[in-house]
């Protein structure tokens, strides 16, 4: 008798406990979403621990040590340098030891999510919510430890690996949800959520920095403190979303919604099964569209600051007798600040990009979308050498944040578009596959940017005349992914399930089904809450950015 009830009773995380009852507001899932990007888009803003992990031995020894690395130059040198700081205590970690856990980060998040996005589909949200929040947290506890005992491997398997599982696991977990919940808005509930991960480091770097000023001593940089409270809070949070989770009921379709005919000829009413969706060209079309346009906006977002710097040199002081090579060391300061405000910019327009260009899918569509994306990127990327000649910073500044904007919003209508190829059934499995492309431009874009920029830079070529030319390459990226988005047509019908019935949210009409107060629309007291609770982190991430911002207009 008890092995039947329990048979019949679903534990808490599986995802028949997770079916929406009636008086369920669907407005409560988007906030969700929000805890858990939120907190791992802190994933952006770890370079926030490198200064101080790179003097952390010096600080408790009171006495000047060198790096691990010692004074080497070549790639294969700091390579070396590396492989002995793995597991030396007595050495400083320098930023390029560092710096191999943000590539972990992005390449574990994709992988991850191709690896287990079907199990994801499987499970339903709240468990792949759970299982995100114990490795994304728990590799912070793991590296917390790594620091204390000044272990650079465990930063990389604790936040690296296991932190960058949960990346990919906490990622994906609302896709497929809230296109569900929103198969009205399919662009605006995604754009909502992905916003939170570009939205995580400005909450937690300016957290993080307040964190480590409160936990230094004069022999601790205060970073293994740090991990440990945002360990715990991002715990809390992310348990929160994933319990916040819910899923429609089969069958269920707002009330009143019809596909927009806008729409219509390129969303289908099928779905394709997991195993076949990357057998056909418009999978490989897509990857190649989100590679393309995340490639031409990554290499240039981590450039951004040093990027600002050399190309205007003086001007941003009002000197523009003085280039880059000659600042005073005052002058290196002013201009760091001005360069964070760029890089806060582009953050803000990273974040609200993701919103704005993925609503606006809804209404235009996909396809026109990325259109969009490469047209006007392009188009900024080659007026980009002009501005710069004319030494004109706020309009150069202007260029670069609507190419922010649009690497953003590239994250945040990709879902959307899947749906409207493959159908929702197995769409955050798709997505999970589809997420290799960021792995791949994580690694290809910084590549290209960093690769010609030190070439030039070795051939005697000026400071303000190095970005030119890399600013022309981007541009063709962007050309190559126009000619990809081109040629997305419709999924062929002899992909489409054979067991498939149109969805009822396109079905309309067709499918008679009462939803008896079920995701019933509108921000209610407890919809406000919950809202409340990711916006006010949120308002003061966006308020502490524009501080930062302000610099670059003084």
């Amino acid at each position: 008798m008890s092995t039947s009830i329990a048979a019949a009773s679903p534990g808490i995380l599986e995802r028949d406990r997770i079916i929406a009852k009636a008086g369920f507001n669907r407005w409560l899932v988007p906030p969700a979403a929000l805890a858990i990007h939120l907190c791992i888009g802190m994933a952006y803003g770890f370079s926030v621990f490198w200064l101080p992990l790179s003097r952390a031995v010096g600080t408790a020894t009171g006495a000047k040590v060198a790096a691990c690395a010692g004074a080497a130059t070549t790639f294969w040198d700091k390579t070396a340098g590396t492989l002995h700081a793995l597991t030396a205590r007595d050495c400083e970690w320098t930023q390029f030891d560092l710096g191999w856990m943000f590539t972990l980060f992005f390449v574990l998040l994709g992988s991850s999510a191709a690896i287990w996005g079907g199990w994801l589909e499987r499970v339903g949200p709240r468990k792949a919510g759970v299982y995100a929040a114990l490795c994304w947290c728990g590799g912070l506890m793991i590296s917390a430890v790594g620091v204390n005992f000044h272990q650079l491997w465990m930063l990389w398997v604790g936040s690296g690996i296991i932190g960058g599982i949960g990346l990919g696991l906490g990622y994906i977990s609302p896709v497929s949800t809230l296109i569900k919940w929103f198969p009205d808005r399919r662009g605006m509930a995604t754009g909502m959520a992905i916003m939170g991960f570009g939205g995580g480091a400005m909450i937690g770097s300016p957290l993080a920095t307040l964190l480590m000023n409160y936990f230094k001593t004069p022999t601790s940089v205060g970073v293994w403190q740090t991990f440990v409270v945002l360990g715990v809070g991002y715990f809390i949070y992310m348990l929160a979303g994933a319990f916040g989770y819910r899923l429609p009921p089969d069958g269920w379709r707002p009330d009143g919604w019809t596909p927009s005919t806008v729409q219509k000829a390129m969303i289908t009413s099928h779905n394709v099964d997991l195993k076949d969706a990357h057998k056909t060209p418009q999978f490989w079309l897509i990857w190649g569209v989100l590679c393309l346009n995340v490639s031409a906006g990554i290499g240039i977002i981590g450039a951004a600051s040093p990027m600002l710097q050399e190309t205007f040199g003086g001007t941003l002081f009002r000197d523009p007798s003085v280039g880059f090579s000659q600042f005073t060391d005052a002058q290196k300061t002013l201009a760091a600040a001005i360069g964070g405000g760029f890089v806060g910019l582009f953050s803000l327009f990273n974040i609200g990009g993701r919103f704005f260009w993925a609503t606006l899918s809804d209404k235009i569509g996909r396809k026109t979308t990325y259109f969009a994306f490469f047209v006007l990127g392009i188009l900024c990327y080659s007026a980009a050498p002009t501005l710069a000649g004319l030494k004109a910073v706020g309009i150069f500044a202007a260029a670069f944040c609507i190419i922010a904007s649009m690497y953003g919003g590239g994250f945040a209508t990709v879902p959307a578009y899947l749906a409207d190829m493959f159908g929702t059934r197995y769409v955050g499995a798709i997505h999970g596959r589809l997420l290799t492309a960021w792995s791949t431009a994580g690694i290809v874009g910084p590549v290209i940017v960093n690769y010609l920029h030190d070439t030039r830079v070795a051939e005697g070529v000026p400071r303000d005349h190095v970005y030119p030319y890399i600013f022309y390459v981007l541009a063709a990226l962007l050309a190559v992914g126009f000619v990809c988005n081109a040629l997305i047509r419709p999924v062929s019908p002899k992909w489409y399930m054979k067991d498939n019935t149109p969805q009822t949210a396109l079905a309309g009409a067709k499918v008679a089904f009462k939803s008896y107060g079920i995701g019933r629309g509108g921000i209610d007291a407890k919809a406000g809450l919950a809202w409340a609770a990711v916006g006010i982190p949120l308002a003061w991430g966006v308020w502490k950015t524009l501080e930062n911002a302000a610099k670059i207009f003084q």
